[in-house]
């Protein structure tokens, strides 16, 4: 698992930012050209790693609410996919395999990453998992997970119906 920092990621938290990212996956437009190698498709792809990775993250936390010293995580994943897409993030250009990757510059180099809170305490013990804000995120996490499944079954019904009646 890699951390980053915490701070970065307060600002996905909550509720009304699951519209936010829902609004950001679904008006890519992404690549129409190819049917195969779809932008848009390795986009929503991206967003379920993302949100799968999330819900063991989530289950983590959970599953050490009461481990004495245990800092919650979380995944960062949308703000970086945002700045990517809005071309905030610099990369550079690997022209060999054997380069070493600078940055991030296309949205289909985007990893989630595990981000590890160091930085609260909610308990005597030492530990910061908040249970009301697990469950929190764990219903915002299948909000999105549920989004972007139907987002991908309409790209794939749009191409079936292209492959199996566009001929008509």
């Amino acid at each position: 698992m890699m951390t980053g920092s915490f701070k970065s990621m307060s600002n996905c938290a909550g509720f009304p930012n699951i519209v936010e990212k829902i609004i950001l996956l679904s008006n890519y437009k992404g690549d129409y050209m190819s049917l195969i190698n779809n932008s848009a498709i390795t986009l929503l792809e991206r967003s379920l790693d993302a949100a799968s990775l999330r819900q063991k993250v989530i289950s983590n936390n959970l599953a050490n609410i009461n481990t004495p010293n245990f800092k919650r995580s979380d995944v960062s994943f949308e703000h970086t996919l945002q700045q990517v897409l809005q071309g905030k993030v610099l990369g550079g250009r690997r022209t060999d395999e054997r380069h070493m990757q600078i940055g991030t510059s296309s949205f289909s180099e985007v990893q989630p990453k595990t981000v590890t809170d160091t930085s609260t305490t909610m308990r005597l013990d030492g530990n910061n998992v908040d249970i009301d804000v697990e469950m929190t995120n764990l219903a915002e996490n299948q909000i999105l997970f549920n989004a972007v499944t139907q987002r991908i079954n309409g790209k794939f019904a749009t191409l079936k119906y292209a492959i199996s009646e566009g001929k008509r």
